[in-house]
């Protein structure tokens, strides 16, 4: 919105060309989701508490848990209005990934608002079946890229890559409904993998905003082309250097607009992150982690990372194992892999205090973003 209006009057004010560049609107976009939350939380955590929107705490979880019990929750609906506020203000709104990527984040965000409205709501509510969750997050991932694949308004492509290895070597072409179902597994993987993965005071935002920062790199570099002049025996010509032809990795017409939306993401999520450090003031609640793993996970898609991403998101993958390796081995033989799952239970049980297993996480978490950052130049 303001990106169009500012940039229109270029021709009046020149300085204002400054925001035809998507790397001066990725530093705009950040300091306002930033700023928009760092002021509003305290208001918002008054308003929750008000209306006694508190924390539903788990019987089976120890006392240190329920402790934060009745502490303000849902908190995730101003950091995701923030995140996708500031990127549609900031953003190209012709661009259909922008489209994509925030209905999406929004859809899933109102899935989760539904699951905490119904837990809060009815005492001992377990909010909606998993079904119910699974089939709501399917229908809106598939209506979003099924008009991005057959919608006739992107070039948008069925190929998968795999990291390490470069796009000239290796790409897999697959049919659209193929592809669709991936990127949807994907898409809904995860977004229930960050649900599962918060847990702990601080302890799914911040590798959200690690995954954000990092999938904000590759769309922009997936791109971007810089073009500059080179003397050609005395004769000045200008050529273009393309980052994702020289580096290898994806390229995707109009990415560089997603950049915006990490940055939104990494400002909102840094903003929600002052007030839900230990000890927390307000957690997001499923309408925050929903809508955010259902954010990164259109990142992966669009930004065509889908395999990187179990690199990038991790912690995340390896949380949502650890339920499922627990379920299901518990199904087949009685007994527990782990003391308790998601694993960071596990950890608790192991007598780890809630900072350490924080930290200590989100260390993982960075040291697998800069894993993925390695694979643009080892191709």
């Amino acid at each position: 919105m303001l990106f169009h209006l500012l940039y229109e009057l270029k021709d009046s004010f020149t300085p204002l060309n400054v925001f035809r560049y998507p790397s001066f609107r990725v530093v705009l976009a950040m300091v306002t989701a930033l700023t928009a939350t760092m002021v509003l939380y305290p208001w918002f955590i008054r308003q929750l508490q008000k209306r006694q929107i508190g924390q539903v705490i788990r019987e089976d979880l120890g006392a240190n848990h329920q402790s934060k019990k009745n502490t303000p929750t849902m908190g995730g609906i101003l950091l995701i209005l923030a995140a996708l506020i500031s990127t549609l203000m900031w953003s190209d709104l012709r661009n259909p990934l922008v489209w994509v990527a925030v209905t999406i984040t929004l859809g899933y965000a109102a899935i989760g608002f539904i699951d905490d409205a119904m837990k809060l709501g009815v005492r001992g509510s377990k909010g909606l079946s998993e079904k119910g969750k699974l089939v709501a997050q399917f229908s809106i991932g598939g209506a979003c890229l099924g008009l991005l694949l057959w919608g006739g308004v992107s070039n948008f492509g069925t190929e998968l890559y795999l990291p390490f290895v470069s796009t000239e070597r290796l790409a897999w072409t697959l049919p659209g409904w193929l592809y669709l179902g991936f990127a949807l597994i994907v898409l809904v993987g995860s977004s229930n993998a960050v649900n599962l993965t918060d847990g702990l005071d601080g302890l799914a935002i911040g590798p959200v905003v690690v995954a954000a920062g990092t999938f904000g790199v590759l769309a922009y570099l997936s791109a971007t082309t810089l073009t500059y002049p080179v003397d050609v025996d005395g004769v000045r010509v200008w050529t273009t250097f393309d980052f994702a032809a020289y580096l290898r990795i994806p390229s995707v017409s109009g990415a560089q607009e997603l950049s915006i939306f990490c940055a939104s993401i990494v400002g909102a999520g840094l903003g929600f992150l002052w007030y839900n450090a230990y000890p927390a003031q307000v957690f997001m609640g499923d309408v925050g982690s929903l809508g955010l793993g259902g954010a990164l996970g259109t990142l992966a898609v669009l930004t065509r990372n889908e395999f990187l991403s179990v690199i990038i998101l991790g912690l995340f993958v390896v949380e949502a194992l650890s339920v499922l390796i627990q379920r299901y081995y518990f199904r087949m033989t009685g007994k527990r892999v782990f003391l308790m799952a998601p694993i960071h239970h596990h950890f608790e049980k192991k007598h780890w205090s809630e900072s350490q297993i924080v930290v200590r996480f989100w260390i993982i978490s960075i040291l697998l973003a800069l894993a993925a950052l390695a694979s643009l130049k080892l191709r």
